[in-house]
């Protein structure tokens, strides 16, 4: 039709018009090897990390780990969000001498993430990192992790939840003062849950900003930065009110830079 703009959102996207001029929000791919999905190795990412930037206003585009390329990157974008994975942090990046049967790295992709996270927060761009993100995070922030939590932690929780991931597993207890309860608004969230390692000790400005019933650290963040938060679950599923707040704040930053 003469006149239409095809980028009015009637009813076609979570909220087209604020995408429009939204902040660029990079998000991390996974790497996977030849399966029966490609005889080549191939990138992956979950549709809901985009949906959520897209619903908070930001325009998502997702980061393939290309040699040389994490300055670049930190260079155009507005915002970079660390996703999670199938895989472990090596545990000599945080000093560990021994590493656990179960842990399982991918190199190339942790490889690059270290360098855009560095290169991000040394821009003072914000940066959200999301369960294994926020593990990554920690440990370019300084921080150790536990390699294996039921080998390390008594009586723990089941952190990797035999439920489906869109259900919550356990709840959360928020600190109070923190930038993660200004986000959100309350004392305790319900959270999905898919780790079997963990936050073990901070550095430096770190603040821990939530923590499991069983005392494992879910959530870590730095007021050095205009805006550098880690969670432990997967806020993209939208389980509990403060998830999308999560982005919502986030993307708000990043429209800021």
């Amino acid at each position: 039709m003469r006149g239409a703009s095809p980028l009015r959102d009637e009813g076609r996207g979570p909220n087209v018009r604020a995408m429009k001029n939204g902040p660029l929000i990079g998000i991390t791919a996974d790497w996977e090897e030849p399966s029966a999905y490609s005889n080549k190795p191939w990138y992956a990412i979950r549709q809901n990390y985009c949906t959520a930037v897209e619903h908070a206003g930001g325009m998502p585009v997702v980061l393939p780990h290309g040699k040389d390329t994490a300055l670049a990157y930190a260079g155009i974008l507005d915002g970079v969000v660390i996703s999670g994975g199938n895989f472990d942090v090596d545990p000599a990046l945080f000093g560990a001498t021994s590493h656990h049967a179960t842990v399982k790295t991918k190199d190339a992709r942790t490889g690059f993430e270290t360098a855009l996270t560095k290169a991000a927060l040394a821009r003072n761009i914000p940066v959200l990192g999301i369960c294994g993100g926020q593990q990554l995070l920690n440990v370019v922030l300084g921080g150790t992790l536990i390699q294996h939590i039921p080998d390390a932690v008594e009586d723990a929780l089941a952190h990797e939840q035999p439920n489906p991931r869109d259900e919550p597993g356990h709840n959360v207890s928020v600190v109070a003062g923190t930038l993660l309860h200004r986000i959100v608004g309350t004392a305790e969230m319900s959270v999905n849950s898919a780790h079997h390692q963990a936050v073990e000790n901070v550095a430096g400005d770190v603040v821990i900003n939530a923590t499991a019933p069983d005392g494992v650290i879910e959530g870590i963040e730095s007021a050095a930065y205009k805006f550098c938060l880690g969670v432990q679950w997967h806020p993209e599923y939208s389980i509990d009110p403060g998830d999308q707040k999560i982005f919502d704040a986030f993307v708000k930053a990043a429209k800021s830079k």
